[in-house]
């Protein structure tokens, strides 16, 4: 049995990841869900206008991309990769489960979710897979999505000033 890696040690590590996210950095992003059951689908599973749900406010930590310009036919357009960590616990809280194509909203630009990512352990155990041992060790600390930035006229989404 380890000594530490416990559950009450994994308590006061998101604790103390809350408070440093609310209290010190601050970093704040509107979530958009897609909607599956009003997104409209053709016979090959895509589909042209996304439905998305109202957006989820989120605590996130946020590792910003190189912005890259390219010039093209069209004219001059601008990229930018960017990955948001939340902390998995918060997620479990809004009922928000991430998924590729979903949509973050920060400083009123808009990242299409391409990859999520939840490779980060409490003392590096997965507790779902602890091969007989005792599965109060180990526990997912955050999920990370590496998004890319997308134009707001591709996406149903419009913003409403009062």
């Amino acid at each position: 049995m380890s000594i530490f890696g416990s559950q009450r040690d994994f308590g006061l590590i998101k604790k103390m990841n809350r408070a440093l996210l609310r209290d010190i950095i601050e970093q704040e992003v509107g979530y958009y869900k897609i909607s599956l059951q009003e997104t409209e689908a053709n016979i090959y599973g895509e589909s042209s206008e996304k439905i998305y749900y109202n957006p989820v406010l989120l605590q996130c930590l946020i590792t910003r991309g190189d912005q890259i310009y390219t010039v093209d036919d069209f004219g001059p357009d601008l990229g930018r990769t960017l990955s948001f960590a939340f902390l998995r616990d918060d997620l479990v809280d809004q009922n928000l489960l991430p998924e590729v194509g979903d949509i973050i909203m920060l400083n009123e630009n808009y990242y299409e979710v391409d990859v999520v990512r939840e490779n980060q352990f409490f003392f590096g155990k997965d507790n779902n897979y602890n091969y007989g041992r005792s599965a109060e060790y180990g526990a997912s600390i955050s999920i990370v999505c590496d998004t890319h930035l997308t134009r707001v006229d591709k996406l149903n989404i419009q913003q409403v000033r009062p």
